[in-house]
């Protein structure tokens, strides 16, 4: 079967759309999914399949906490190997750290040729931590959204949007398989966009480094510091630097940039356009850039796997000394008060 798209030309996109009826259920029909875990996307993703009407069962550890929930969510539970023994397709939704050891263990001694290894994320294969068989078919599909979110828009029926890629065609169907599952996830009514691994991993990965998590962060902390130390009230500054990005937040979603500016002030549109560069210079690019040469050389992941593999202790220190900073004891004040 071959699956209708909107090619870029027709979009002003540079990749792929896939959308609506153009995506077909069809190539799950006849198959069995299992999903290997049960956390952030592995519940959601579950139990969209289940409301789908697809054939699934989920795989889980012999000491798993989650078992209890599935058993009670009306799912089939099994252990890991007899998922993967008797189904067509396994996906793989498991924590980055995990993932390689219960591939290793679990996985790999089951599976067999022609059927189909699925990813919400590509880091372990971008990063060879794990490197499936050549007659596996091999595919990504990832919904932007976290688990709640994957599962409140499946319920809406709006969806979210999905990038689909594949690694591995061993039978030449992989990428229907994956629209398939993509489109029982409901990414289907927002649509689906094609990529590769490469390029979901490396950006995924940057955008959390430079912008949505350590970018925004230091970037508040830091500004709440200028701020509380020219003498200006830490609950102000909280207000201003931390609290307000949620309004810009929803803003830049709604509308980009542009939309943003529209939507604010003439004075604050007048400060972002004649300031923001004085913050956001030169060298904060080139910062970046090294954060993106650091990721792309693979730099990255040897560090992350070292780390995971100690048990996270430099990320729990910094995460503990960050969590006695003013910014926060500010927050937690602010918050016991009920202002925020």
């Amino acid at each position: 079967m071959t699956t209708c798209s909107l090619p870029s030309k027709q979009t002003g996109l540079s990749r792929t759309l896939y959308r609506d009826d153009a995506v077909s259920l069809e190539p799950l029909l006849n198959k069995r999914v299992a999903i290997i875990g049960y956390g952030n996307q592995g519940r959601p993703q579950s139990l969209n399949l289940r409301d789908t009407g697809l054939e699934m069962v989920v795989g889980l550890r012999p000491a798993s906490a989650n078992k209890a929930l599935a058993q009670a969510d009306g799912l089939t539970v099994c252990g890991i190997e007899e998922a993967v023994a008797q189904s067509d397709v396994v996906m793989l939704l498991l924590p980055d750290a995990a993932i390689a050891s219960v591939y290793d263990t679990y996985v790999r001694p089951n599976l067999r040729p022609g059927q189909y290894l699925g990813f919400c994320h590509g880091l372990a294969l971008l990063a060879g931590w794990i490197d499936p068989p050549e007659s596996v078919n091999v595919f990504l599909m990832a919904p932007k959204a976290q688990g709640k979110g994957v599962r409140a828009h499946f319920l809406s029926q709006s969806g979210v949007p999905g990038l689909v890629a594949v690694h591995r065609d061993a039978t030449g169907d992989t990428l229907d398989v994956a629209l398939a599952y993509g489109r029982a996830l409901g990414c289907h009514w927002a649509g689906i966009l094609q990529t590769t691994v490469e390029e979901e991993t490396v950006t995924n990965l940057f955008a959390e480094q430079a912008v949505l998590c350590g970018g925004l962060s230091h970037l508040a902390k830091a500004a709440f510091e200028v701020l509380t130390e020219a003498g200006y009230s830490p609950e102000i500054a909280y207000f201003e630097c931390l609290h307000e990005i949620r309004l810009l937040a929803n803003l830049l979603h709604e509308g980009g940039i542009t939309g943003m500016r529209r939507a604010i002030s003439p004075t604050a549109c007048y400060g972002d356009v004649s300031q923001g560069s004085r913050v956001i210079d030169a060298h904060v690019k080139a910062s970046m850039q090294a954060v993106l040469e650091r990721i792309r050389s693979g730099s990255f992941m040897t560090a992350l796997k070292a780390e995971a593999g100690a048990g996270y202790p430099e990320t729990k220190s910094r995460v503990e000394a960050d969590s006695q900073h003013p910014i926060e004891q500010t927050g937690a004040v602010l918050r016991s008060v009920g202002l925020i």
